[in-house]
């Protein structure tokens, strides 16, 4: 059975990953939840591994593994401090995830995606935009980062400038940018979110 997604964003870096020649690994940095994107990249060979911070998401996708008969290898970890060897994983993602935290932990995270990226390997990582419509809102921690209200939870929401992310790539080649801003009804109210994606790859 094929599962879906509602991301067409996966099914970019999906595509950019299926053109590459390296061995077909793929790790994917914030991997818990109900339906964990692992399972579209596992539906294409790809050998899947996760990392989580959250033990209830990890419970959510061990529910969603069993029920599909998918071993995704997802298991609690911290992308500050990737347990993996330098340059030993092909294709790393990031998706919804790494702008919970603060810019300084968000650059040693991304440091830690660059290190066991392997030479030629692409990963792909999305910011929260200042466009945003719940930018400024919350506890002010820092410059553009804000301590939200989310599902009765405080989480820490960092927003980037259209181009400041960049700071993070700049010893990679950029394959694809998009700066995203969605207007959508939900829970029957209008939101507008702002986000900026990144494909990048390794020299």
């Amino acid at each position: 059975m094929e599962i879906l997604f509602k991301q067409p964003q996966l099914y970019r870096f999906l595509n950019y990953c299926n053109q590459g020649d390296l061995e077909k690994t793929v790790l994917d940095c914030g991997a818990g939840g109900d339906c964990p994107p692992l399972a579209l990249f596992s539906q294409y060979g790809y050998k899947t591994q996760g990392i989580e911070i959250s033990d209830l998401q990890i419970e959510k996708s061990r529910i969603f593994s069993e029920q599909y008969g998918l071993d995704l290898n997802i298991s609690k970890g911290d992308m500050r401090k990737l347990f993996f060897e330098d340059e030993s994983i092909s294709y790393i993602y990031s998706y919804n995830s790494i702008f919970h935290m603060t810019k300084d932990d968000i650059i040693e995270s991304v440091n830690e995606i660059k290190r066991i990226l392997k030479p030629g390997g692409i990963c792909c990582i999305n910011f929260l935009s200042v466009y945003d419509a719940c930018y400024g809102e919350g506890e002010e921690l820092g410059k553009n980062e804000f301590l939200q209200l989310e599902r009765d939870e405080k989480v820490i929401h960092t927003y980037y400038g259209t181009h400041e992310a960049e700071v993070h790539f700049k010893d990679m080649k950029i394959l694809f940018k998009e700066n995203r801003i969605i207007e959508r009804i939900y829970e029957g109210e209008k939101i507008k979110q702002g986000y900026i994606d990144y494909i990048v790859q390794k020299y």
